[in-house]
């Protein structure tokens, strides 16, 4: 890999871990304690984060720094998202379903 590569795996990663806990960009910038448009420069692959921010950055989202380093098929990243939103509308789906059986026999 040479250094964009690199800067373009490092942003992906940052947003992907991210996302996957339904953060929003101030959500992590607050927790890590970086400012907002730098953690969008960073998540864009404009900017390349000191090592002090990428353990920050770790520690806000609960994971290795070399994590964000690691290269991921785009199918297994495809495949994880698409399951994580499958579970969440089954669980939003079987919570809908319990809540009327309720108001039915509670009435």
């Amino acid at each position: 890999m040479d250094g964009p590569e690199i800067r373009a795996v490092l942003a992906q990663n940052i947003k992907s871990f991210r996302t996957h806990r339904e953060w929003s960009q101030a959500d992590l910038a607050e927790k890590a304690d970086i400012s907002i448009p730098f953690l969008s420069d960073i998540e864009r692959g404009n900017k390349w984060p000191y090592p002090d921010t990428l353990s920050k950055l770790a520690k806000a989202l609960n994971v290795d720094v070399y994590e964000f380093f690691r290269q991921k098929s785009p199918s297994t990243n495809e495949n994880r998202d698409y399951t994580a939103r499958v579970i969440k509308e089954m669980l939003i789906a079987q919570r809908e379903a319990a809540d009327a059986i309720c108001k039915h026999y509670l009435k």
